[in-house]
């Protein structure tokens, strides 16, 4: 089956110092071995472009190691099976797992950095695996309702509103009789988040104050804010939170690719004064508890009472570009890379 097939694959060729350019990357194109007892074959047809990449592109100690130089660039992705000496999957059998940056991937079946399991398009639509039954949606779903604990009549902040974690933690709390404001760049992704995702408001701060906007929306505080930004946006909303209060650090893009020091909240005494904790989210933490998620979600989306949005970019060679989206803010929900786009 893998006779003749290059695989075309992109590398890491230097750890970016600020915003990641194009000689960081290193295009490459090898054959498709054959394969062994226990292996499959996968075709990879979408790829999840995520901000924590840039963090996975850095040397230093992280949560999980960092992709090395000449390395294929990690991804999460969903594939078809195309050849299997495995037990565990079959010929035709779409997954999703780590496919990393190329057109193929090949190894055992059980490969457990891979962490392959089987999702149905059935269900729904393969770009949702990568969404909200993906791994921003385990994120979202773990990061709210294990740290953040809501309960209902409660105000929940989120920023990055429209992108592919804050809007499923908008929904989720919606779920849960909060109410719900957001925070997002321009008023198109404002519109979205509020007449489709179904938030109580949305904070356009690159249009106004988002002080002022807090002040406007969450006239009784705060009592959990998502934290997917960092910086000056997370500076401002401790400003306002209540006594108690949980603040869940999920990520800082405002941070990513700063050439200087991350900057910290200066504001963070406000913590002492409301008793309130601030804790981060890493979604590996709740890899056994997935599909638990996997399954609500999903009958919200049957019942109508959940949505998603996917910003779907063509094309391999696309990845660099389509990176950089995220950091300048260009996407407009949560960005995907279509490989294969004839098998999508």
């Amino acid at each position: 089956m893998s006779n003749n097939i290059l695989n075309h694959q992109i590398r890491l060729a230097a750890r970016p110092v600020g915003f990641p350019k194009d000689s960081d990357w290193l295009h490459t194109e090898e054959p498709v071995r054959e394969l062994n007892e226990g292996e499959i074959l996968v075709k990879t047809l979408f790829i999840s472009i995520d901000p924590a990449m840039r963090g996975w592109m850095n040397g230093g100690k992280s949560y999980i190691r960092p992709v090395e130089i000449n390395e294929v660039m990690r991804a999460g992705g969903v594939g078809i099976v195309i050849a299997s000496k495995s037990d565990q999957f079959q010929v035709g059998q779409h997954l999703s797992g780590s496919l990393g940056v190329q057109e193929y991937w090949i190894g055992m079946a059980n490969d457990k950095y891979a962490g392959f399991y089987p999702i149905d398009p059935q269900v729904a639509p393969l770009p949702s695996y990568l969404n909200a039954l993906g791994m921003p949606g385990m994120t979202a779903y773990f990061g709210l309702l294990e740290v953040g604990q809501p309960k209902a009549g409660e105000t929940v902040v989120v920023s990055g509103a429209a992108g592919a974690v804050g809007q499923t933690v908008g929904q989720v709390a919606k779920q849960h009789g909060c109410r719900v404001v957001g925070i997002a760049g321009g008023q198109e992704k404002c519109d979205f988040v509020v007449n489709e995702l179904g938030f109580d408001a949305c904070i356009d701060y690159k249009g106004g104050s988002v002080k002022d906007g807090l002040k406007q929306h969450c006239p009784n505080g705060v009592d959990i804010y998502f934290d997917n930004v960092g910086g000056d946006i997370l500076d401002t909303v401790l400003t306002r939170i209540n006594m108690k209060a949980r603040i869940i650090i999920c990520g800082a893009i405002s941070q990513y690719n700063n050439t200087t020091a991350i900057k910290g909240p200066s504001n963070y005494l406000s913590l002492l004064v409301n008793r309130a904790k601030m804790e981060g989210i890493v979604v590996f933490d709740y890899v056994k508890r997935y599909p638990e998620a996997v399954q609500q979600m999903s009958e919200w989306m049957k019942a109508g009472q959940f949505h998603t949005r996917e910003d779907i970019i063509q094309g391999l060679d696309k990845f660099p570009e389509a990176l950089m989206m995220l950091f300048e803010g260009k996407n407009f929900g949560k960005l995907i890379l279509q490989i294969n786009p004839s098998q999508g």
